[in-house]
């Protein structure tokens, strides 16, 4: 510039005016740079921190996904347990019953055989009366007394041997037809314990496959 210009205040406003404008512009570029800036580096932020909510969110649901297989997994095992349980306990109830029904059969037919006994016995009764009648009557009648009366001893002798005998087995027959039922009465307390314990396990094993199936859906 000449000293005239730079002493021409008309042209210093003029040169005043025109770096002002520059330097508004100057300005306004560089605000609007730093703000594109600014702006991009905000997105980048938010991104950032999405992907980090992201994964700490992957994160947790990994966790819980591990604790809910695990979870699964023991169900699973608990319900297969109670299955055999629940198996096991059923053919011992079986067994169980096979026995009692075993049992119960062989006390029919020792009730029949003692009915049998009981019957052998009453007519061996009314024939030893019978006989002491005859013997008595013999005794009176017969003129060979001595001859008579060790004749209807001997069989009054074999008679009474023969009903001690079968007295003896009676009885016999009576203390195991007692020891018989006491060990069916033993079955079925079994049986019924058996019956209360298969529908615990059962209950157990719904309630663990309501759980499972809960977990699966989830």
């Amino acid at each position: 510039l000449s000293v005239t210009s730079v002493e021409d205040p008309v042209i210093m406003s003029k040169i005043r005016q025109n770096l002002r404008e520059k330097h508004a512009r100057h300005i306004a570029d560089l605000r609007a740079y730093y703000d594109s800036e600014i702006q991009s580096l905000k997105q980048q932020l938010e991104a950032n921190f999405c992907n980090l909510s992201l994964l700490n969110r992957c994160d947790h649901l990994d966790a819980a996904l591990n604790e809910a297989s695990a979870r699964i997994k023991a169900l699973e095992n608990k319900n297969k347990m109670l299955e055999n349980q629940v198996t096991d306990w059923r053919e011992r109830f079986y067994a169980v019953s096979n026995t009692s029904k075993v049992l119960q059969e062989r006390i029919e037919e020792m009730r029949t055989t003692n009915k049998e006994k009981d019957n052998t016995i009453s007519r061996l009764k009314s024939r030893l009366k019978d006989l002491e009648e005859a013997f008595e009557k013999a005794y009176k009648l017969s003129d060979n007394k001595n001859t008579r009366l060790k004749e209807e001893n001997k069989m009054f002798q074999n008679l009474l041997g023969e009903y001690e005998s079968l007295g003896k087995e009676h009885e016999r027959v009576k203390d195991t037809l007692n020891a018989t039922e006491n060990k069916l009465l033993d079955a079925n307390t079994q049986i019924s314990d058996l019956k209360r314990t298969i529908s615990k396990l059962e209950a157990q094993l719904k309630q663990v496959e309501h759980e499972n199936t809960l977990k699966l859906r989830h």
